[in-house]
């Protein structure tokens, strides 16, 4: 398939902005070597941009972004496209609202997932970006779709952003690319807060009437709108 026009315009711009995006990925210390990936959907199409397989961070670039169809195929690139590709695909081909996906390998995170314990709404900081607790998927082997049907599983059932895939890692959505990486990035953080405290005692969770009225306003009224 080729690129033309107005597409290929909106393709280059998607491929600079994941590009710049998997640097915040080793700005907030979710990644390490090659590990962890972004992607965006092409508004209107049937298209995704993601980084490349096993390409160092250090060496990505808008150019070196590929481009696949929601079914993992390249469509525009010089790279093998990421080995999480297929997981990506599936959720947007299943979840149409999603324009963004990010997985890492975040210490924390993956703690909670080699656990398989979801993280308990125990903060504020849950309850506004996550909506309760911070579900657990299954098990699931890379290489197939496998990995994307237990994302879209447990996120229907939720209204988190970020699921915790058991002995895995997290994976986290949203309706940019941006969006993923900024819950990615608050997934790792409540982990590590919600780690120390149950060092220091067993945390209590909010009520939900509580979780409802902060993630509604976190949602609707916080920020610039």
């Amino acid at each position: 398939m080729s690129l033309t026009g107005e597409v290929l315009d909106t393709v280059a711009e998607l491929r600079e902005t994941v590009a710049n995006l998997h640097g915040e990925l080793t700005r907030n210390a979710l990644v390490i070597w090659t590990a962890g990936n972004v992607s965006a959907r092409v508004p209107g199409r049937d298209l995704m941009v993601i980084k490349p397989s096993g390409v160092s961070y250090d060496d990505l670039s808008a150019e070196t972004m590929v481009v696949t169809d929601l079914h993992g195929e390249l469509v525009h690139g010089e790279l093998a496209p990421s080995s999480d590709t297929a997981a990506h695909a599936y959720v947007y081909r299943h979840m149409p609202e999603i324009g963004g996906v990010v997985h890492t390998h975040s210490t924390y995170a993956t703690a909670w997932a080699a656990r398989g314990e979801p993280i308990p709404c125990v903060l504020t900081m849950i309850a506004d970006e996550f909506g309760g607790e911070i579900p657990v998927g299954p098990f699931a082997l890379i290489g197939d779709d496998s990995i994307g049907r237990g994302i879209v599983e447990t996120l229907r059932a939720s209204r988190s952003p970020a699921v915790l895939m058991r002995n895995h890692g997290p994976f986290t959505v949203g309706r940019t690319a941006r969006a993923a990486v900024k819950a990615a990035v608050m997934v790792e953080d409540v982990a590590r807060t919600v780690h120390k405290a149950f060092e220091l005692g067993t945390p209590e969770p909010l009520p939900p009437e509580d979780v409802d009225r902060l993630y509604a306003r976190y949602q609707n009224v916080y920020g610039q709108h």
